[in-house]
């Protein structure tokens, strides 16, 4: 008969992250619809094999994986555009934050980055907010963050954040931040509580801070040659796969979340919850850069947004 049609999913996160049991998720759909017309494997963590997490973007584009995740930040040096989503505090929750990404702020992202790469956007999983953690000192204001070297995505808006409160912020791939944390060569990282502790960092830093500082989704893209080569129904039903995978995801997010934070307490890590007078400090420290991100991605960018 026809050759089955090979898709091997890929990501960079262990077997049991919701990450990997997403993808999982999506390609038992596949697998239980086509049968035998497709042959679906799973990488689910590059740095298994040596990789670097920003090395899933060439791994997807030159097909060597058929379709993989990654936080958007990581577009933001081949499309600026990308960088919107870097904004600080511009989500006052989750339930608006998902509905953004739903609509026409996600649309906006996918029809910039498909202009820009050989992927097909197939949806969006929830990277969620991110707090700061660091082995120096607890963090209840911006003054706290003072010559923090952080480790930032490799996003300049991200960078600017973390300038506009005082730290020093250094750009690194994921893969050069664990080792620097593990060496202690810089003092800070930012991330949701489920990453830091997926990571292991929780066990180098004490002191984490709930800042909800930036949400960020992570794309999920495929080999779009291969994806535009499938029969319809394959594509069609991927997509459908993804949007249940998503939703699955975001709700594992949250419970994730919770149980990191406890394994935060249980290493004997503090978290500091901001009050609203805390969190307003942070935004008016940060404020320059909404003036700075409208001459850089133009006023229609920002308005979904609501800036």
């Amino acid at each position: 008969g026809k050759r089955a049609i090979r898709i091997i999913m890929g990501g960079y996160g262990p077997a049991n992250t919701g990450f990997s049991v997403a993808l999982k998720k999506i390609g038992d759909r596949l697998a239980s619809k086509f049968r035998d017309q497709v042959d679906i494997k799973y990488v689910y963590n590059i740095l298994d094999l040596g990789y670097r997490a920003d090395d899933i973007l060439w791994l997807v584009e030159s097909g060597v994986l058929t379709l993989g995740y990654q936080s958007s930040s990581y577009l933001t040096d081949r499309i600026p555009a990308v960088g919107i989503v870097d904004l600080p505090f511009i989500f006052p929750d989750q339930v608006r934050a998902r509905a953004a990404m739903d609509g026409s702020l996600g649309h906006a992202l996918t029809t910039r980055i498909e202009a820009e790469t050989s992927f097909r956007i197939v949806g969006y999983f929830e990277n969620g907010f991110r707090h700061v953690s660091n082995r120096v000192r607890p963090i209840h204001d911006p003054a706290d963050m003072k010559g923090l070297i952080i480790r930032v995505l490799p996003s300049k808006i991200q960078e600017r954040t973390f300038q506009l409160l005082g730290a020093d912020p250094r750009i690194m791939d994921l893969t050069e931040a664990l080792a620097a944390i593990k060496a202690g060569k810089i003092d800070a990282q930012e991330n949701p509580f489920s990453n830091t502790v997926t990571y292991g960092v929780h066990t180098f830093h004490r002191f984490h801070t709930e800042t909800n500082h930036f949400y960020i989704s992570r794309p999920i893209f495929a080999h779009r040659p291969s994806f535009d080569a499938w029969p319809k129904p394959i594509q069609e039903e991927l997509r459908a796969a993804v949007r249940e995978a998503v939703a699955f995801q975001r709700d594992l997010h949250v419970k994730e979340e919770d149980d990191a934070a406890a394994a935060i307490r249980k290493a004997g890590g503090e978290i500091v919850q901001l009050t609203a007078e805390q969190h307003k400090a942070f935004v008016s420290a940060v404020n320059p850069i909404y003036g700075e991100a409208r001459s850089q991605l133009g006023p229609e960018l920002l308005k979904l947004v609501n800036l």
